[in-house]
């Protein structure tokens, strides 16, 4: 195996490991996160729900399945982490709040990303999900997720800004029924054309 494969491997177990807000999570850690060097796709996420937590399989969840839909992806595709990475903005289950869970936990992704970012040298495409994501990666000056997703370069950026797809965000579809008819096709394209170049197969 190459050193750097071996380098990435003792990283991820060191993430695994990490207990650093394990006295503030008010139950065990448990970080998820699935990352190979030769992923083409990193999708960053907010962080964890309870069925995730249980299962530790990354959008494992109704979530998820919206995700997989918009990319055109079954599970097999989307689980690849040969070409996939899946890394969200906090690793582990954050809490329950008032109205929901709570906020990803923010030394994560300061913590984490830029040093499991260094093994990606063949990632051509991140997909930015909710506003934790965007907030952290792209200079938006405050915009709401629906300008900064029409105010992406959808057919040249190598970051691209998605809303959540968590079920509670239904009603912001209805609204924006503009994001799947027109900027959802070009997503999915552009995933499926990667992941083909990559002699990944992909549902139709």
């Amino acid at each position: 195996m190459p050193p750097r494969d071996v380098e990435l491997i003792e990283l991820l177990q060191q993430v695994r490991d990490c207990r650093h807000c394990a006295h503030v999570l008010g139950h065990e850690p448990r970080p998820v996160v699935r990352i190979a060097g030769s992923a083409k796709i990193l999708i960053v996420g907010q962080a964890p729900g309870t069925r995730v937590h249980a299962s530790g399989v990354p959008w494992d969840d109704p979530s998820g399945d919206r995700l997989r839909a918009w990319l055109g992806l079954d599970r097999k595709a989307f689980y690849d982490d040969s070409k996939i990475a899946i890394m969200p903005m906090g690793f582990c289950y954050p809490g329950r709040g008032r109205s929901g869970d709570l906020p990803p936990r923010p030394e994560c992704a300061p913590r984490w990303h830029e040093k499991l970012l260094r093994y990606l040298p063949d990632l051509a495409l991140t997909l930015l999900v909710g506003r934790f994501a965007q907030q952290y990666y792209l200079e938006d000056g405050g915009a709401t997720v629906a300008d900064t997703i029409r105010d992406a370069d959808w057919e040249g950026a190598s970051q691209l800004p998605l809303v959540h797809p968590s079920p509670r965000n239904r009603l912001w579809l209805r609204k924006q029924p503009w994001f799947e008819a027109s900027y959802v096709p070009v997503l999915r394209r552009r995933v499926q054309s990667l992941l083909t170049a990559a002699g990944e197969g992909t549902k139709d």
